[in-house]
């Protein structure tokens, strides 16, 4: 159990001293939560921050049940079974993950000035959130930092849904986490403090760290 993101930010970032100070490492935060995670991990270990945006893709009539995630490009990766269970067809994935997809690059914008990114080639990324449950933001995020060219991609979460730690497995290079166990229901029930981070507070975050490197 967490006191809150920022307990949360220090015991994860005692996980990562092998890369406190790597000139080569740069750690991205997942809005908006994971952005104060980050900040911790990045004030611990002397790295520089930025930020993917991602967004999920709900279900007609429930937008909260995800049946998948899209990034500011427009990359796309599904939930195939929930699609086919609740029977969505292909226009409305297609609509929603453009409007979703505009979303991104609308918060990118005015969270970091720009929806453009450079290289990573020769960089080690260390993609942080502040938890994750079914994981198709953050699998959309890795995809999207993938064609950016890392030569390795680390993913760091205080608390993961084990079912979902065993899927990334297969897309990062390394999964480092704090918790993973059952039951799992939310992301919130390992918190005792997991109130609502807002816009302000990440374009204060980003502000403050000025980003460090060249976008």
């Amino acid at each position: 159990m967490f006191q809150d993101r920022y307990d949360a930010g220090i015991r994860l970032a005692e996980k990562l001293q092998k890369y406190k100070d790597d000139s080569n490492t740069i750690v991205f935060a997942i809005p908006r939560g994971g952005v104060i995670v980050a900040d911790v991990v990045c004030d611990q270990l002397n790295l520089p921050m930025d930020i993917v945006v991602t967004r999920k893709i709900g279900a007609p009539f429930n937008e909260e049940f995800a049946i998948g995630a899209v990034d500011s490009k427009g990359g796309k990766i599904l939930n195939h079974n929930a699609i086919n269970m609740i029977r969505v067809n292909d226009e409305y994935i297609e609509k929603e993950a453009k409007r979703k997809a505009e979303e991104a690059r609308a918060r990118l914008k005015k969270y970091r000035g720009s929806d453009e990114y450079g290289s990573l080639s020769g960089k080690k990324v260390l993609l942080v959130d502040d938890g994750i449950a079914t994981g198709y933001t953050v699998m959309a995020a890795i995809n999207f930092l993938r064609e950016l060219n890392p030569i390795k991609l680390i993913l760091c979460t205080p608390v993961i849904a084990p079912d979902t730690l065993t899927e990334m497995e297969k897309l990062v290079d390394e999964p480092v986490w704090l918790i993973s166990e059952e039951p799992f229901y939310a992301v919130g029930q390992f918190y005792k403090n997991f109130s609502q981070v807002s816009d302000e507070e990440v374009i204060r975050v980003l502000n403050k760290r000025k980003f460090s490197r060249d976008n």
